[in-house]
């Protein structure tokens, strides 16, 4: 007997989201079976609300959502559940670090989206969920995630080798989609997480089934359940076609 999955989740960039940053007709097509068979679908990404909502408009989802890696949980797109906060005097060290050693950054608040061509001294007049670096300079980058690891006080992933993602101590996918079974009474057991990246690491080892992308770093190859085809390739429908819709 098939195992009875609830809720899948699914990063966005490099999993649901094909190179073109489209959601395929074979996509579009499962997950919409899925959702008229009752099993909720969420996006469980590192964007910011901002740039999830036209993808929550175009398959018209009313379902729970994980964005900024964690840092806000909505039970449906119109109302938050909660939302983890980093300092502004964390922002600033982070900022320093950029300039120090000239990578690109960005840092996403509840207000919208910062990065290096357009940044604040106002640091206090937001509220901040996520900073992160991007360089092709290897040594650099892994520079800087030595230093920031020293502090201890940080989440540290990747969504691609070239980058260092940062939310609060503790606050991660996981933490996202925990939070949302214990509202929906259910199990992590009966969730299914996909991913390519390290900030998809902790939620796939913690569902029921964790699935690699066929593109996914080799970590996550090497830890999911099982390894799908590539984003380029509708590995999101396969496994909803396989594991929920049992074609």
């Amino acid at each position: 007997m098939t195992k009875k999955y609830k809720l899948i989740a699914l990063d966005m960039d490099g999993t649901v989201l094909n190179e073109n940053r489209e959601i395929s007709l074979a996509n579009k097509a499962a997950i919409d079976k899925a959702l008229n068979k009752g099993v909720i679908v969420s996006f469980a990404t590192g964007r910011g609300y901002q740039s999830i909502e036209p993808y929550i408009h175009e398959l018209n989802l009313d379902t729970p959502i994980v964005a900024v890696n964690g840092s806000e949980v909505w039970k449906n797109p119109k109302e938050l559940m909660q939302r983890h906060l980093l300092e502004s005097e964390v922002i600033k060290d982070m900022h320093d670090i950029a300039l120090h050693y000239d990578t690109w950054f960005w840092g996403y608040t509840v207000e919208g989206l910062f990065n290096k061509e357009q940044w604040t001294d106002n640091l206090d007049d937001y509220q901040w969920l996520k900073f992160g670096y991007y360089t092709e300079d290897d040594s650099k980058i892994k520079q800087v995630f030595e230093t920031i690891k020293t502090w201890g006080t940080l989440e540290i992933t990747n969504s691609h080798p070239n980058n260092i993602e940062l939310n609060p101590k503790g606050i991660s996918k996981a933490s996202g989609l925990q939070a949302l079974c214990k509202w929906k009474g259910f199990d992590m057991s009966e969730v299914i997480a996909m991913g390519d990246s390290m900030n998809d690491l902790a939620m796939i080892r913690s569902a029921g089934l964790g699935v690699a992308m066929g593109n996914a770093q080799d970590i996550i190859k090497k830890e999911a359940d099982i390894v799908t085809l590539t984003n380029d390739e509708d590995g999101v429908a396969k496994i909803i076609e396989e594991y929920i819709l049992g074609v």
